[in-house]
């Protein structure tokens, strides 16, 4: 996908939406990779487009000409691939992607409705998992492909997607919110809430890297779960930043002096043999993780 008609994308959702916020949201990206598009344009084109203040953003005068001629080469590209998608045998087929729970929540549903938006006949298979079932989907050809952590299996080829920070979570009024950036040993002194299943063991990983042993009280794997009970106060816990948007529950996060994480990816057997719909599937991933 031509990353410059991405860029054109970003510029036209801003202006409707006027707000660079709502566009990270409604397209998938990052505050960052928003921004940098249309500082990208404004120094390919030599203007600014935006006059940025506290109640969001507005065209400026040259953004306003220029707006009608974006709105155009997006039509007509859409037109285009559209054609060059007939061709090549892309107006229907199915893709299944095995993804676990965080992604499957917040990630993946922005994901497809952007690709709809391209490729409205491809239809998908969603299985829910853990890391382990997840490769296993893959090496079986259940799934044509999944949301890991990476390192994956050597067997397959990965797309890096992001980096997502761990961070402590705590119930209200506990002691350790004193810190901004909280000690990994001070969770040691805590009654411990374990998120692990198998060998989706990372949590227990941190620790142990660090010759360190929680008072582990429960063990779940159901991450909605973990934050309940931190909520009524049965322990603390450590998750990833991304399950933890828009969280229904009274809880506070903080950093971890040891800024663990992991990084997500997608795993996939050898792209030669995946069909054309999947293909397209990844570089539409590639094109927004650049």
């Amino acid at each position: 996908m031509d990353r410059n008609i991405q860029k054109y994308k970003a510029f036209l959702q801003v202006v409707e939406l006027e707000s660079f916020t709502k566009a990270v949201e409604k397209l998938f990206y990052s505050q960052s990779g928003i921004s940098r598009m249309i500082n990208d344009l404004e120094k390919e084109w030599n203007v600014t487009l935006f006059e940025r203040g506290r109640t969001g953003v507005r065209l400026t005068s040259d953004g306003v000409t220029l707006l009608p001629f974006a709105q155009r080469v997006c039509e007509e590209y859409q037109k285009l691939q559209a054609e060059v998608d007939a061709l090549n045998g892309l107006q229907s087929g199915i893709i299944r992607i095995g993804t676990f729970s965080s992604v499957a929540t917040h990630w993946l549903p922005g994901i497809l409705q952007a690709f709809q938006e391209d490729y409205p006949n491809i239809d998908f298979e969603l299985l829910l998992g853990d890391y382990t079932e997840i490769e296993s989907w893959i090496a079986e050809g259940r799934v044509d492909c999944g949301f890991t952590r990476l390192p994956a299996s050597p067997a397959f080829e990965t797309l890096f997607l992001e980096k997502d920070d761990y961070l402590v979570v705590l119930p209200e009024g506990h002691k350790l919110l004193a810190y901004d950036v909280v000690p990994i040993a001070s969770l040691c002194h805590e009654p411990f809430i374990l998120l692990e299943k198998g060998r989706n063991n990372e949590i227990s990983e941190i620790f142990r890297e660090y010759q360190l042993q929680p008072r582990v009280k429960f063990t779940l794997w159901d991450d909605y779960a973990v934050m309940a009970m931190v909520e009524k106060k049965l322990g603390v816990s450590i998750l990833p930043t991304l399950i933890l948007r828009n969280i229904p529950y009274r809880i506070l996060t903080r950093k971890i002096d040891i800024s663990p994480c992991r990084n997500i990816g997608l795993a996939f057997r050898s792209s030669k043999n995946l069909s054309r719909a999947v293909k397209q599937f990844i570089e539409y991933l590639d094109d927004r993780n650049a």
